[in-house]
């Protein structure tokens, strides 16, 4: 059945806080309409490996379609792309979604050069007050303390930010439920559909080792 109502308040997220040191990101929390929290909770995706999985690898359906396709919207594009500075309309996308995080996860990094821009949505109904597995804006590639701010993945949080030498950002470790949804404007499709394969690959040589 379809899904009549929407996911997502783009009123928040044009009303989203923008920054330009260390680098240029937004962040918009409350942008999850109340209407579909229920839904998103009821529809995420029922994933048993840690790490992202691209899109095409999990079911999706009822509001959690409904999200991902207002994600990929241009009016989506288009906020994003006035927030950053940069143009992100025309550029190929991909999304991968995460649900159980690994101690290993949240390493501090900066994207490699083949992503323009990534924009994250939080779906979480509780955080800890702990800051393990809340995501930081860093101003090093070395050091989780020296932050100019974090995020708690609550659901209706969103952060997106421009790719830089110097976009650092990551987590402490956390093991746990922790589930996001990530959307990524790359170069080229050639790029997206290189690390679609490897995401595949990767979930793919888990499950086997799993189950072997």
């Amino acid at each position: 059945m379809a899904t009549s109502y929407s996911c997502i308040n783009l009123d928040s997220v044009r009303a989203a806080r923008t920054e330009r040191e260390p680098y240029n990101y937004l962040i918009a929390s409350d942008v999850i309409l109340p209407g579909a929290v229920d839904g998103l909770r009821n529809d995420f995706p029922d994933i048993r490996e840690s790490g992202y999985h691209p899109e095409e690898d999990v079911n999706r359906h009822g509001t959690f379609a409904k999200l991902l396709e207002e994600m990929k919207s241009r009016e989506m594009a288009e906020i994003v792309s006035e927030k950053l500075d940069i143009d992100l309309v025309d550029k190929p996308k991909m999304i991968t979604i995460r649900k159980l995080s690994a101690a290993k996860d949240g390493r501090i990094h900066t994207d490699s050069e083949s992503k323009i821009a990534t924009l994250l949505v939080y779906l979480n109904d509780a955080w800890q007050d702990s800051p393990a597995g809340r995501l930081r804006v860093l101003y090093n590639g070395t050091d989780f303390e020296n932050m100019k701010e974090e995020i708690s993945p609550i659901t209706g949080s969103l952060f997106a930010f421009r790719r830089a030498d110097n976009s650092w950002h990551g987590h402490t470790s956390f093991v746990g439920e922790r589930r996001v949804v990530q959307m990524t404007w790359l170069r080229s499709q050639a790029d997206v559909e290189r690390k679609k394969s490897r995401g595949s690959f990767t979930h793919l040589v888990k499950k086997v080792l799993r189950f072997g």
